[in-house]
């Protein structure tokens, strides 16, 4: 059976007058008829009503009565609204429409809209409109009639039954009187009739309140707000003596908002610029999110100053603030959200790079824990192409939660930075690090001594050695020294300090006891408290001449400075966003050393060769006597005689002057006995060194990872909620400094009376 077909009676060219009883009769024009049905669709009805008139679809405003009310015309807008009218109608085989093209406006009425540009002095003719409605947004009145050149007093009010009858779409209420204020350029014309005038209508209260702050800002005054709920808002310019004022609520039964009352005249003077006191956040974020997605670093000073010049508006450094918060969050994505889809983002880890590791865990209060990724194709190049050696170090985020990430990195056969795994932590703790490493364990899994060149605070000693148990753990030196400086007595000057320090390293670097001892010794004379704290310090976890381990004279947990050069505007981003964003470095760091090694046509890695040719050269330079070593049974063992002899075991790849071993690469004095028995030194270097280790290393690629947010969207099962972790960051802008000061130590200072060092004049105890 046909689904029954709705013929609408199409009038337009008339107007509307009222009756007594308050509804509305439309007279004159014409009128054509045109069948619709469920199926039918606005704009196809659009254009067959545009043809019939002779004028563009899109200029057409179509609106009909609901049956039994005469009173309120209904704006149909979109297909929701034309079905809605069919079944509103569906017992009756008719239903009257009006059409009106917005174009086509009566020339004998202004239709420019009451505004700030209709401001007035109290000796200028005005128009006081205060029109209660009865009528719906289709009447509009106009206060002044431009034909008759009838000018009304200030003070006058005009009566409703005064007012001629108009066209439909003829425009509000107005007074159109010459404008004082400054126009900036870069408020949208669209502003400048955001308010219309009485009959109005908007989609809800918040649509007008929006409506209300950019008609303000276009016409540059300041408003207040006398009443301002969901059901009712009153509004009037904050000048005492102005007697401009609307009045808007919301129809009975609909969420719709319409102006009852405006006043549309303007007595004050105003001001160019207008505080921002009403100003909202979304729309400060609506204005600024391009600029923010340009420049990253915008600051909400900025947005303050640019506000005022291109709007006129004045902002708190609060609203600057969060509004760029707000355009933030639009661009990136919610910071609390994130946590939550830390679950899927494992997932899409372990799905997409299969061997990975990525695993989170929550507190009991389903508060974020920690994080640990490792990829495969990290694990993969450490165990395939990298010395038995990490590097752990920890960066604050300076995030909003202020979390902490570890990391772990090695060092590739040509010296650089080969991330191996990380972790975003709440926070750093010994329990934290134990966990981080136990992670780790899991994900290198190799047999081998590893040794870890890392800081002894947070409990990492004891970690180390309780999870790694035939581990190595170098103190890294760089911490070690700060420590040093940092408990050195006040009194010695910063030239004193720098001779402690530089002898601190040298004792450090000393491949012998004796090289040991003679710095040490130097400390000694110095300071004996110096000596002291050198000597309770173990240098057997940092110093070369007693290290166990093979650390291949990596003295510093430095490396982690690639993943701080990373991390360091991580403050504005997601906890899964600082995921994808290192994930995306490390695939372009792989790709990138994968490519260059390609081309590279010698044996050992470029810097390794540059380092084995000074070793070559100085054996050369050198004139060195090679004999074998008597007194032994094995013909390996060989003597270099020098400026002192060392011995040579070509066998065990060991030299007693303990360069060959620390380095990787034969010493000079290798060289020599290779030269005298004619072998090559290449084949004497580690295999760590060698080009196609290093091209093991970065044979596997990483693997992107999908948008966890539309992930998170599409996925049928429910989602985990994880929350932030409790500590939020402090106010102020976020300091960008390494936890240790890379640079030189600052000048001590130093009193001027006594010539102690640590105080000055003033604070000074000694007496005169």
């Amino acid at each position: 059976m046909d689904e029954k077909k709705l013929i609408t009676i199409c009038q337009f060219g008339g107007v509307f007058e009222t009756k007594k009883d308050g509804s509305l009769l439309y007279n004159g024009g014409e009128a054509h008829a045109i069948d619709i049905d469920h199926d039918t669709r606005l704009e196809e009805f659009k254009l067959e009503i545009a043809e019939m008139l002779n004028c563009g679809s899109n200029s057409l405003s179509i609106k009909y009565f609901l049956p039994g009310n005469r009173r309120t015309l209904i704006t149909i807008s979109n297909d929701k609204d034309l079905k809605r009218m069919i079944s509103f109608n569906k017992k009756s085989d008719t239903v009257d429409i009006y059409v009106t093209a917005e174009e086509i406006v009566a020339h004998d009425h202004s239709n420019m809209p009451g505004s700030r540009s209709s401001r007035t002095t109290l000796s200028e003719a005005a128009v006081r409109v205060d029109i209660d409605i009865t009528q719906p947004d289709v009447l509009n009145y106009n206060a002044v009639n431009t034909q008759k050149d009838a000018m009304v007093e200030a003070s006058t009010d005009l009566p409703i039954d005064s007012v001629p009858p108009i066209p439909v779409d003829s425009a509000p209420p107005v007074v159109s009187v010459v404008s004082s204020h400054v126009k900036h350029p870069n408020v949208p014309s669209s502003w400048d009739k955001a308010i219309t005038g009485v009959s109005q209508r908007f989609p809800n209260v918040h649509e007008f309140r929006e409506a209300l702050r950019k008609y303000a800002i276009a016409h540059a005054f300041a408003y207040k707000f006398k009443k301002n709920d969901s059901n009712r808002v009153t509004v009037t310019c904050k000048s005492e003596s102005c007697p401009w004022r609307i009045h808007a609520s919301r129809l009975s039964t609909t969420k719709l908002f319409c102006i009852k009352k405006m006043i549309a005249t303007h007595t004050c003077e105003g001001g160019a610029v207008t505080s921002g006191t009403h100003t909202h956040s979304t729309w400060v974020a609506g204005i600024i999110k391009e600029k923010l997605q340009d420049s990253p670093k915008y600051t909400p000073k900025d947005i303050i100053d640019d506000i005022k010049r291109e709007y006129g508006v004045e902002l708190s450094y609060y609203q600057a603030w969060r509004g760029k918060e707000v355009a933030r969050e639009k661009l990136k994505g919610s910071y609390k959200e994130a946590y939550s889809q830390l679950p899927f983002l494992c997932e899409r880890v372990l799905e997409t790079n299969p061997g990975s590791f990525a695993t989170f865990s929550t507190k009991d209060d389903s508060s974020f824990h920690c994080l640990f990724i490792s990829f495969h194709a990290s694990v993969h190049g450490f165990q395939q192409g990298c010395r038995p050696l990490i590097f752990l170090d920890r960066l604050s985020l300076n995030s909003k939660f202020r979390e902490s990430l570890l990391v772990a990195t090695a060092a590739d056969g040509d010296d650089g930075v080969y991330p191996v795994a990380f972790a975003v932590v709440d926070e750093e703790t010994v329990d934290n690090w134990r966990w981080f490493l136990m992670e780790l364990k899991s994900a290198v899994s190799t047999s081998q001594s590893i040794t870890f060149v890392a800081d002894t605070e947070k409990g990492l000693k004891e970690s180390i050695a309780e999870v790694f148990e035939n581990g190595y753990h170098s103190y890294c030196l760089q911490y070690l020294s700060e420590n040093f400086k940092k408990d050195l007595q006040p009194q010695f000057s910063h030239e004193v300090k720098r001779l402690l320090v530089a002898d601190f390293y040298a004792a450090a670097s000393a491949l012998k006891f004796e090289e040991f001892q003679k710095s040490t010794e130097s400390i000694k004379s110095i300071s004996a408290e110096a000596f002291s704290w050198i000597v309770h310090s173990k240098p057997e976890f940092w110093a070369n001449a007693f290290f166990a381990g093979a650390r291949y004279n990596h003295m510093t947990s430095k490396f982690g400075d690639l993943f701080y050069s990373w991390v360091s505007e991580a403050y504005e981003m997601t906890i899964t966003q600082m995921v994808h964003m290192i994930r995306g470095k490390m695939m372009e760091l792989i790709y990138a050393r994968n490519v260059a090694s390609s081309r590279w046509l010698t044996r050992l890695t470029p810097s390794m060769e540059d380092k084995l040719q000074q070793e070559i050269l100085k054996a050369h330079s050198l004139e060195l006597e090679v004999i074998f070593s008597p007194g032994t049974d094995r013909h390996s063992i060989y003597d270099v005689r020098g400026v002192c002899v060392e011995r040579v075991d070509i066998d065990r790849w060991i030299c007693s002057c303990k360069g060959w071993q620390i380095t990787g690469l034969p010493c000079f004095h290798a060289i020599a006995v290779f030269k005298c028995i004619n072998r090559s030194p290449y084949d004497y270097c580690s295999r760590y060194f060698t080009t196609e280790s290093y091209r093991l290393t970065y044979s596997k690629s990483i693997n992107p990872i999908p948008d966890v947010d539309k992930l998170v969207q599409e996925s049928s099962k429910e989602a985990m909620v994880v929350t932030p972790p409790p500590t939020r960051r402090p106010p102020g802008r976020p300091k960008m400094n390494r936890n240790v000061s890379q640079g030189s130590d600052k000048r001590e200072l130093r009193c001027s009376k006594c010539k102690g060092y640590g105080h000055n004049k003033i604070t000074c105890k000694e007496t005169v």
